[in-house]
């Protein structure tokens, strides 16, 4: 008799296979890997979200993060301050460390600290993060003594930190040039990051520091284009446009032929690359997840901190893992003939705050779905939410618990993808 086809893996689910050409060629020349690496890494960094996220859950209050590491990310490490969890992190393929401090217990003092900063001097310890490698919470100083500032200031205990000495002060990237660039008010330039729905309504997600809610834009060409509909920043930096009927929302990215299938979110260590109006391709690794970072005009939280250079003319631009939608180019220090570090703010708090829908492979009617899927099964999941990881749904009876951070699409039901989705 025939067998039942066996669950799809996560790099299946999260179509690796699917990455640009440009992401895969960027990959090569910036990690120093051939084309076969490459494709094995993407596969890789998918397959250890899934683990990482299943760890998670089950270890609950001991997790303290996880990360990849490697050429081809062939090896995921899962910290946990319990030492009975490391038979159960072994089991399941990884590697097992033992810390001292949980990641709710630093992601908790990083918060404190930025509560300080709004009302404390911190443009000289403008970069807060935790280092899951580490096991602590990095405070990047221009003066080491305005790190010590800070943190007194926000009674952290010093066995939580380090501070990092750096010359770097990371900045927003106005000014853009070239590429998928949009025009705010017919003078300054922004840079595209996804094209998004909202009901009927297109439009596209950006960069909160281009424009503020109001703001007319015009496309590259000087065609009318949109008006800003919602912007924060600081505090976040994220913002999204409303185009007119002349403007339809796509699932490209500039410099590729191959379409963006989703935004799971991809951990600490993997490949992470950028399309900007200015520099193109660029990639690097994600260094840090839910960073603060103070900019002159004031501090962003929740942005990823990453190896990836970028110029002023490539700010809002599009950040993707894979064929995965990571974020949009927000700030960060050097450039791209001497190397430099980013931020992005990730795609799904613009997603979940604006009621937004990205557009992608399987957005929209026409999408055939699964030729397995029972119809409208009934449940709580629905195509279109933001789901964070440990959320519970229901979907055909059974309960679900989410592995990793990602907007459901339409194929994407918990049964289907296994790599997003744990049945409770």
């Amino acid at each position: 008799s025939p067998t039942s086809p066996a669950a799809p893996s996560a790099a299946e689910s999260l179509r690796t296979a699917a990455a640009p050409p440009g992401l895969l060629a960027a990959l090569q020349r910036d990690l120093g890997l051939n084309g076969r690496q490459a494709q094995r890494r993407l596969a890789n960094e998918a397959e250890a979200g899934a683990t990482a996220g299943r760890l998670r859950a089950a270890l609950g209050a001991d997790f303290a993060g996880a990360w990849v590491r490697g050429a081809e990310s062939d090896t995921l490490t899962v910290a946990t301050t319990d030492p009975a969890d490391v038979p159960a992190i072994r089991a399941r393929g990884a590697d097992a460390v033992v810390v001292d401090h949980s990641l709710a217990a630093l992601d908790a003092a990083r918060a404190r600290v930025d509560r300080a900063a709004a009302h404390h001097d911190a443009v000289d310890a403008p970069v807060r993060y935790v280092d899951v490698r580490t096991n602590t919470l990095v405070v990047q100083a221009i003066r080491p003594d305005a790190a010590r500032s800070l943190l007194a200031a926000a009674g952290v205990d010093a066995s939580l930190t380090r501070i990092v000495k750096s010359a770097e002060r990371p900045r927003p990237l106005y000014d853009l040039r070239g590429g998928d660039a949009y025009y705010i008010g017919n003078s300054s330039r922004c840079s595209i990051g996804f094209p998004v729905t909202r009901g009927t309504q297109q439009g596209f997600a950006t960069a909160g520091h281009c424009g503020r809610a109001g703001s007319s834009t015009t496309g590259s060409n000087r065609v009318a284009q949109g008006t800003f509909q919602a912007s924060v920043f600081p505090g976040n930096d994220m913002a999204w446009v409303a185009t007119n009927a002349n403007w339809t929302a796509t699932p490209y990215v500039t410099g590729s032929s191959v379409q963006v299938a989703g935004s799971a979110q991809a951990p600490v260590g993997s490949s992470v690359c950028r399309s900007g109006s200015t520099t193109g391709w660029h990639c690097g690794t994600v260094q840090q997840l839910n960073t603060s970072v103070t900019y002159q005009e004031g501090t962003v939280s929740g942005v990823t901190r990453t190896s990836v250079c970028a110029e002023p003319g490539d700010s809002g631009g599009s950040f993707l893992s894979g064929s995965q939608a990571q974020g949009v180019t927000s700030g960060g220090s050097g450039n791209c003939t001497s190397g430099g570090t980013t931020f992005f703010q990730p795609i799904n708090p613009i997603l979940q705050s604006y009621g937004l829908t990205l557009k992608t492979t399987t957005t929209g009617p026409g999408d055939p779905g699964d030729p397995g899927d029972p119809g409208e099964p009934g449940g709580t999941w629905s195509a279109g939410t933001v789901y964070q990881a440990g959320d519970t749904v229901t979907y055909g009876g059974a309960g679900y618990r989410c592995l990793q951070s990602h907007q459901a699409q339409p194929g994407w039901e918990p049964p289907n993808t296994p790599a997003l989705w744990q049945r409770v």
